[in-house]
């Protein structure tokens, strides 16, 4: 497992369904890993001459990235942007250069990962029940080791309380662990060691035959710690009130698997999620007067969304998708009469096994509402979780 912002990757075998992933197998012993993006920012790259010149009145370097944008905005190079060069200067200026390292390994695939809110701590999940909880101002040091319970296949989402006191994780399963990490034991073995309640997602109405196929995709805390908000297998999202100990909310959110979902902010009202009918949805809870009906849809992906992360501000997001982009979205661009249209496909591109079509890379969707999108990284035989950099760090 290599670290790269003191990050750990996720990776899967390529053979499940669902995956969320960000690296590629590296061999054991090495110190620093190659890495496209630790590459792309080591280019010893400088800004444009004129550039420069015409901002500080003398050739000097690092060139502050606020002082480059004002020499663009006054086009001082009289071509009114960025050169390649001039984009890669103010990339390293925000983007780790040194690195990647090795972290941790162990015999099974880190599947998911996440910092905490504050950045002090880092949560990793493995394929075969093992989460690894490490203290980043510690050296990394091992502060929990978790035997999960019950898994059927991996550990598919992990979330930390607010205040880091417990610790979710979901699998293809309706039942959600929860686990006390402030315990004094550092091996935490499912029902041995210490007791990881479960939290049944499933409502009444389901029969046997839906209630073995639903499956939780991802989970997430409330920012008060009170309730969590799962993506399921069955279309649907599901709110969790932790004092009644049962689902308080099932949303039919979409078309297809919702992958992912996520509190908005602080409030717990808004509710951003992403799925394989590629849509991502904006739900409010306090107008849910026609059931199932969304705030607002937001459309530009091309293909199936795997990951979406809120900056906390009730109005950007960031999401991954399939088609190979991550997106930036203000919620003030949404829709609410967008309708489902499926785009139709000219290929049967298969994540879990296909490499993603040459020609597809360059399309872009006729209705894209996002503000940015970026390109580069490769979602292929796994899925990518995207997230906002802890604010602090």
């Amino acid at each position: 497992m290599s670290s790269f912002r003191k990050n750990v990757d996720a990776c899967n075998d390529g053979n499940a369904p669902k995956g969320y992933c960000a690296n590629q197998d590296y061999s054991e012993g090495s110190d620093y890993l190659v890495h496209d993006i630790a590459q792309h920012t080591n280019l010893r790259s400088g800004p444009h001459e004129l550039l420069s010149r015409g901002v500080l009145g003398k050739r000097k370097l690092p060139v502050s990235p606020v002082k480059m944008l004002v020499g663009r905005e006054g086009n001082c190079t009289g071509r009114g942007r960025f050169s390649s060069a001039d984009g890669c200067h103010v990339l390293s200026r925000y983007l780790p250069v040194n690195g990647p390292r090795w972290v941790d390994r162990l015999q099974s695939r880190a599947y998911v990962s996440q910092f905490s809110a504050d950045g002090s701590l880092f949560v990793a999940g493995f394929q075969k029940s093992h989460i690894r909880i490490y203290d980043v101002d510690k050296g990394w040091k091992v502060q929990k080791n978790i035997l999960a319970k019950s898994l059927r296949w991996t550990i598919t989402d992990t979330s930390l309380s607010p205040d880091q006191r417990f610790l979710v994780y979901s699998s293809l399963s309706p039942v959600v662990h929860i686990v006390n990490v402030r315990s004094a034991a550092s091996e935490s073995i499912a029902n041995i060691t210490e007791i990881h309640d479960g939290l049944d997602f499933s409502v009444d109405g389901y029969n046997d035959d839906d209630y073995d196929a639903l499956g939780i995709f991802s989970v997430k805390f409330s920012t008060d710690g009170k309730e969590l908000v799962a993506a399921s297998s069955d279309n649907s999202i599901y709110v969790y009130d932790l004092e009644s100990k049962r689902p308080s909310l099932r949303i039919p959110a979409h078309r297809s698997d919702v992958n992912t979902v996520c509190f908005a902010d602080e409030t717990g009202h808004l509710l951003f999620s992403g799925s394989d009918d590629h849509l991502c949805k904006v739900w409010d809870r306090r107008c849910f007067g026609t059931r199932g009906k969304a705030a607002g849809v937001l459309i530009g992906h091309l293909e199936g969304i795997t990951f979406i992360d809120s900056r906390g501000d009730g109005r950007y997001f960031i999401s991954n998708g399939k088609d190979q982009t991550t997106k930036l979205w203000d919620i003030r661009k949404m829709s609410s009469k967008t309708p489902y249209t499926r785009r139709p496909r000219d290929s049967d591109f298969d994540y879990r096994w296909m490499d993603y079509p040459t020609h597809a890379r360059a399309l872009k969707h006729p209705h894209d509402q996002s503000l940015a999108t970026y390109r580069g990284h490769n979602v292929l035989r796994t899925l990518i979780r995207c997230y906002f950099s802890p604010a602090y760090r």
